[in-house]
């Protein structure tokens, strides 16, 4: 019986030397969580050194698709995001951009056609957003494809993917004007109906009316900051105008192409950015917010 107690007492005044032994090699103990450090575990009797540094893998690089970033809005989104250091593909069924500028080269192109889905859908892998610039004018059946149901596909695929957030450049209403481009308007409200039942919490609609800057037409550039800049300044002060009917829509300030493409990336990489829409006048308060 003696022999067993000696024992026990043995054993059990071990146990806090191999405590210390396991806890003051580095001062510490560790959680299950990588990123939490308890606080060193002090030991009587021990010097406790200074807790290491944890050193926290950053968070996974956003990657952007851009679709129809060949165009003019486009452009401007894919050269935008490069600034803002995006990992950044566009996909539009002409591929690469004719613009020789050193940021094209930073740019992954994909050639597709939105309206055949198995030539592009490739394009999503690794995507955690994606930002619409398609759009186009035509026949009423044409406009009603290019602006609906291509971005409707799109919106659709983009869901199916996972992908965490998806932008799509739509058009302010001007009134009358609608009448005139009836498949152009009717195909934005289709492809917006869709994208905030799919995005519910990840959508974002940006409604710009004129998109004025540097347009580049082959080898020639258009300056149409030149009248658009003018008109925004003297436009974005005659919000209650805009409320006469019939031609009150026209009165829709401009908005620099510029402006359109930082909210838009913003608007596809902020996680708190609110979904929905964002009219002509809050691209241009959410432009200037820092």
């Amino acid at each position: 019986m003696k022999t067993i107690m000696s024992r026990l007492l043995h054993s059990r005044s071990s146990l806090p030397k191999l405590y210390e032994m396991a806890t003051s090699r580095h001062g510490r103990l560790l959680t299950t969580d990588s990123n939490k450090v308890d606080e060193p575990f002090k030991v009587e009797g021990t010097k406790v050194e200074e807790a290491e540094t944890v050193n926290v893998p950053p968070s996974p690089t956003e990657k952007l698709l851009v679709l129809g970033g060949n165009g003019f809005v486009g452009s401007h989104v894919c050269k935008e995001s490069l600034h803002h250091g995006l990992v950044v593909s566009s996909l539009s069924r002409s591929g690469r951009t004719s613009i020789q500028d050193s940021w094209a080269n930073s740019v992954v192109w994909h050639q597709g056609n939105l309206l055949s889905p198995d030539s592009w859908k490739d394009a999503l892998n690794g995507v955690t957003a994606v930002i619409s610039c398609v759009g186009g004018f035509g026949s009423n059946t044409y406009m009603y494809k290019i602006n609906g149901t291509a971005n409707i596909n799109a919106i659709r695929a983009a869901a199916e993917q996972g992908v965490k957030r998806f932008v799509y450049i739509s058009a302010a209403d001007f009134g009358l004007v609608n009448y005139l481009l009836k498949g152009y308007y009717e195909g934005k409200k289709a492809a917006e109906t869709e994208l905030l039942t799919r995005f519910p919490y990840g959508g974002v609609i940006l409604r710009p009316g004129f998109i004025h800057g540097t347009r580049q037409v082959g080898s020639v550039k258009l300056p149409l900051g030149v009248i658009g800049s003018p008109l925004e300044m003297v436009l974005q002060h005659a919000k209650p105008l805009t409320q006469i009917p019939l031609v009150g829509p026209l009165l829709t300030p401009p908005v620099s192409v510029i402006s359109v493409a930082k909210v838009a990336i913003r608007a596809a990489t902020d996680p708190v950015f609110p979904p929905g829409i964002v009219d002509a006048y809050g691209i241009q308060r959410y432009s200037q917010a820092k």
